[in-house]
């Protein structure tokens, strides 16, 4: 699987705005820093670059997490478990900046319910593979996009990430990602696909057709 460098994520970005005509729009890569309510690019990676997920039920377990304490505070437009990362599109609301008590700190709802969300499968799995330390890359980090069209463009990367690590040929191929909950008719989903398809303006023919609308993420890194 080729690596991919955590920050290659700008040029990636930057390339498919250019070559699709888009304004560029400003990116801040940083450590969980949510202030504003809007849309967000929520990622982060094993330490070291190393595996996060170790077999099928990893996945799932998480995305049972993921239910529990990303679901009632935001919504999520979109995601994607690979190997050694994890990335989220997701809209935060009033309701995920409200303050809460973390220690002496006051951190929004949706920082602290990332942090569970962490801490909870990085306890289970070290146990589970009998290894010690840290499973994520320090804190999760977040990317405000402040377009509908960056919003877009991440939109459709993030369905493309098991691509550009090679996994898998097309993106309904790996089974985890929110690409195979928007082209199939389940009632329950991880993602507010209603709210998706309303703001992106998205139908299933555009959805599958993100390899013609975005063919400048296949490259390799």
């Amino acid at each position: 699987m080729p690596k991919r460098p955590f920050l290659i994520r700008t040029n990636i970005l930057s390339k498919m705005c250019f070559s699709h005509g888009l304004q560029i729009f400003s990116i801040e890569f940083r450590s969980m820093n949510i202030k504003l309510p809007g849309i967000y690019h929520i990622y982060n990676r094993g330490i070291n670059q190393q595996k996060i997920f170790f077999r099928r039920e990893n996945y799932q377990f998480f995305l049972q997490k993921c239910h529990t304490h990303l679901k009632p505070v935001s919504d999520i437009l979109a995601w994607s478990l690979t190997p050694t990362h994890f990335d989220f599109l997701m809209e935060v609301n009033e309701v995920g900046l409200l303050p809460v008590k973390q220690g002496c700190l006051s951190i929004p709802v949706i920082s602290n319910a990332i942090r569970r969300l962490q801490s909870e499968y990085a306890k289970t799995i070290n146990i589970e593979v009998r290894r010690y330390g840290n499973l994520f890359q320090q804190k999760a980090r977040s990317n405000y996009l402040s377009t509908k069209e960056s919003a877009l463009t991440t939109f459709h990367y993030i369905h493309q990430i098991p691509m550009i690590d090679g996994l898998v040929n097309i993106p309904n191929e790996w089974p985890f990602s929110s690409f195979c909950e928007y082209i199939s008719d389940k009632p329950e989903t991880l993602c507010n696909k209603q709210k998706a398809f309303e703001f992106f303006k998205l139908n299933l023919c555009n959805i599958r057709g993100c390899l013609e609308i975005y063919p400048t993420l296949k490259i390799s890194v």
